[in-house]
């Protein structure tokens, strides 16, 4: 691919995952941006390479960057992390792997979380808008949010809003091993 053309379809991708993300129709943001709906269709589509007055008002509308919006990722379809890439955290008994992440166009999570028996690990509070799923693969986990706990024994699966403190522990005689998600929302930039 030529690298205007690598451009503007970076562009159209860009352009259109930062309005939806944010939750805009074109109308929304071509009123935002001054831009016309049409144009807009137009970029998302990548049938025109804006031009730089116009990706500034679009940038301006959507709280980031022209950068952001003109950025080639080289980022393949599948990305594989080999084990000795995985990030692992220990902490009085408990095990944490972060297996992979991503950030665009929201920040995912997965990790591999082993608790010893007696072991727990406080959460802090996520941002608004914050979920975890986790599931049970070996023990039982007892997990507390808000003042209210919660048994969850192998290969029960659960989902719980993660922007207040939590505890995971792990209150029985066997190890512990759970599988967690974690899906927080990126912030929006006001305008």
């Amino acid at each position: 691919m030529h690298e205007t053309e690598a451009i503007t379809a970076a562009i159209a991708t860009n352009v259109r995952g930062q309005r939806t993300h944010r939750g805009l129709t074109l109308d929304a943001l071509a009123q935002r941006a001054g831009v016309s709906k049409g144009m807009l269709v137009q970029i998302e589509q990548g049938r025109t390479n804006p031009s730089v007055s116009t990706l500034t008002r679009i940038a301006a509308a959507l709280g980031t960057t022209v950068a952001k919006l003109v950025e080639v990722y080289d980022v393949p379809p599948v990305r594989v992390i080999a084990k000795s890439e995985v990030m692992t955290f220990t902490h009085a008994g408990s095990v944490a792997k972060l297996l992979v992440g991503a950030d665009s166009p929201m920040i995912l999570e997965l990790w591999d979380w082993r608790l010893d028996p007696g072991a727990h690990h406080d959460g802090d509070a996520h941002p608004p808008g914050t979920r975890e799923m986790l599931t049970v693969l070996d023990g039982e986990l007892t997990l507390t949010v808000h003042g209210r706990t919660h048994t969850i024994t192998e290969g029960d699966a659960l989902l719980f809003t993660a922007d207040r403190p939590h505890r995971y522990a792990n209150t029985g005689s066997q190890p512990l091993r759970f599988t967690m998600v974690v899906v927080e929302p990126k912030e929006v930039a006001e305008s």
